[in-house]
């Protein structure tokens, strides 16, 4: 290989860490506490219309 190629390694990742570290200040913040008690209050309301039914 000649030292003049660009192999693509680390270059080619660098945009993407940049577009991940990024945060857009309209996007929409949901705290991890609101996510877990959603998916358990629907959890319980799934198990007690087994229930019911």
């Amino acid at each position: 290989m000649d030292k003049g190629q660009n192999t693509g390694g680390l270059m080619s990742s660098a945009g993407l860490v940049r577009y991940f570290d990024s945060e857009d200040s309209n996007a929409i913040r949901i705290d991890p506490k609101t996510v877990i008690a959603f998916g358990v209050m629907l959890g319980v309301v799934v198990q007690l219309l087994t229930l019911v039914s």
